[in-house]
């Protein structure tokens, strides 16, 4: 696979590189991984293409940020194989629960730990100019002197999702980024994520809210140990589909022509609301 690039830009956002649409990025086949011997993902078939745009669902305990790893390459499958094409410029946000938000840093100071390769321990001034630039693209160019622990949840989900864009990624993900974050936030992330891919960025997200993902993206892989369906959110959101990946029934109804899910433990309130 040689991905090929053009250039696009955007009249409010830096212009990014983006691969060629449909560019093969990663092909999983059959692939697995164990912990020992707890068996986490198993017979995992994946192929994520330039311009994609995917949300993965699932329980806890399904395998979504083992499959993140895999699609990264921190991950290697202990059975199966994993391939990606060679060159792409990858970059992941993790779940904000894994940081430690006490470590002694600004906003910019965070962000610029990002890029590696640095010569000096101090940032020059085409450094500060990045990562000033990059913060404004995401709304919070305010905060570049502020401390990480003084940041709400919505704009630490930014901090970190700017820390992944200074790489210039060509592929974005990302693990849980609407957790922790109240559900105006979560649709202001995933409106963001949205304004990246139509600048051409390849995105794949996990998440536990499925009314959420069902609103605003467009791809969406049910995963319990293993791919359970693929496909447009009126097509994995189903009753069936979503009692197969969560083992237990879930009421599925059509609002405006998406998929909603009513959580039965709080009637008539749609789930991840």
């Amino acid at each position: 696979m040689s991905p090929s690039e053009a250039r696009v830009t955007h009249p409010e956002v830096a212009p990014v590189h983006v691969l060629a649409p449909a560019t093969e990025l990663v092909r999983a086949e059959r692939a697995g991984v164990s912990y020992g011997d707890t068996p986490v993902l198993a017979g995992v078939d994946l192929t994520l293409r330039a311009g994609d745009f995917v949300g993965v669902v699932g329980p806890s305990g399904a395998g979504k940020t083992t499959l993140l790893r895999l699609l990264l390459g921190t991950q290697r499958p202990t059975t199966g194989t994993v391939r990606r094409a060679p060159g792409v410029r990858v970059g992941y946000v993790p779940q904000l629960e894994t940081v430690s938000w006490n470590f002694p840093v600004t906003v910019g100071e965070c962000v610029l730990m990002a890029r590696s390769g640095r010569l000096l321990p101090w940032p020059s001034r085409a450094e500060r100019a990045d990562v000033a630039a990059v913060l404004e693209r995401l709304g919070i160019g305010h905060l570049v002197d502020r401390h990480i622990r003084e940041l709400s949840g919505g704009q630490q989900q930014r901090m970190f999702l700017a820390r992944a864009l200074l790489r210039d990624p060509q592929m974005l993900l990302l693990d849980e980024p609407t957790s922790g974050i109240d559900v105006a936030t979560r649709h202001d992330m995933l409106h963001l994520l949205g304004h990246l891919h139509d600048d051409g960025m390849t995105i794949v997200l996990t998440t536990h809210d499925l009314n959420g993902v069902a609103a605003h993206v467009p791809d969406l892989v049910a995963l319990h140990g293993t791919v359970v369906r693929r496909g447009a959110p009126l097509d994995v959101m189903t009753s069936e589909v979503l009692e197969q990946t969560f083992g237990a029934p879930m009421d599925v109804l059509q609002h405006l022509g998406m998929p909603v899910v009513l959580d039965r433990h709080a009637p008539g309130r749609p789930h991840g609301a």
